[in-house]
Parts: C-alpha cells; structure tokens; sequence
C-alpha cells in the first residue's frame, strides 16, 4: 500500500459533534459548505463501504440531534456518546476504531479546535494514519482553527479535502461507481452563488 495514498478499504470516518447547539458555531465555514462537505463525505463513505463512527456530547435530556446530512446518505447510525473532547478517551469508541482493523482515519466535526484536533492527535499517536478532512470542518475562528490544523500537520497528521478523497478514491472513471465519484467531486467544486453587488 502506498504511503501516500488513501485506499477506501483501510479507511474509517469519524464524525464529531456535529450536532445541534455545537455544529451552529463555525465561523471559518458557511453553513451550506459544511452541510456539503458532511453529506459528500458521508455518501463517499457509503459508495466505498468506508464504516463511521458518529460521535457527540449529550445535551442536558442525554440525546443529541444529529446534523440530518449524515442520515439522509448512510441511514440511521448509533451515536456514540462521550464526556471527553477527545475520542479516543472513550474506550468504547477507542474499542470500535481498533476492531475495524482500519488504520486511516479521515476526522470530520466542530470545532476543528477541539472535537477535531484533539483525537486527530492521539491516533497518530497510537500509528493511525490520520488525516483532517478540512470542508468537513468548522472553526471557531480562522486564527485558532490554523493553530490546531498547523499543531495536527506538525505531529505528524495530515490534511485532506473531500474533493481529493473523490477524486483519488475513484479509480478508473470509466466505472459506475467511479462516476458517482467524480460527481461528489463535481458538487464540492460548485461554489455558492455569491451576489453580483458583493463580487463587484
């Protein structure tokens, strides 16, 4: 396997808190963006037979709603509670990661600071092959976002866009499933319509 290369079939998503009262804060990403880069990275997820993790922090009733993006591609996933900004704290969750017998790890959440960062850390630290996947994440603000991603990519975690795990995980276009592909790639590259005032 190459070591620069991400191959579906050794691959496992972890979603993040995206969940309501938390996925709401970004501030270094539109809502419709990060509900783009969610939804693709989760039908990418399905095409590949890529398995996730859906993680949150319980709200004060003990439940958390979900970001519907998730669901409306993959079906209804069990979320995974925890009490810790870091994932991998969780043994239960630690546990799944492990048994998938996947040893990259494409994080997806809110905040990139926090619920995004901090397991990015130690699953390079346990030898995961850990990338961000950067349209799928959301910041607080642009300066500490780039902290935590510059802190990650330092460490030895590395970065990745939806369009590119499109793209590279593809293969030969001339497949079906591949075509599906490069139309994930195709609906990550549209950018929201911006106003004629505001282009001026």
């Amino acid at each position: 396997m190459s070591a620069s290369r991400i191959v579906s079939s050794d691959t496992i998503v972890l979603f993040a808190d995206l969940q309501e009262g938390i996925a709401n804060l970004p501030l270094t990403i539109s809502a419709d963006r990060l509900k783009k880069g969610v939804r693709n990275l989760a039908k990418l997820a399905k095409l590949f037979d890529i398995p996730v993790i859906v993680t949150a922090v319980p709200g004060q009733d003990g439940s958390a709603q979900i970001m519907p993006e998730i669901g409306d591609e993959l079906g209804t996933q069990p979320t995974q509670f925890r009490s810790t900004a870091d994932a991998f704290l969780n043994g239960q969750i630690a546990a799944m990661i492990k048994s998938s017998g996947r040893k990259t790890i494409l994080i997806s959440g809110v905040a990139t600071e926090l619920a995004v960062q901090l397991p990015a850390l130690t699953g390079v630290d346990l030898g995961y092959r850990t990338f961000v996947v950067v349209d799928a994440c959301g910041g607080t603000s642009e300066r500490t976002e780039q902290a935590a991603l510059s802190r990650i990519v330092a460490h030895g975690g590395r970065t990745v866009s939806v369009m590119t795990l499109a793209g590279e995980m593809a293969g030969d276009f001339r497949e079906p499933k591949a075509q599906a592909a490069i139309g994930i790639l195709f609906d990550m590259a549209r950018q929201e319509q911006v106003p004629t005032e505001v282009r001026q």
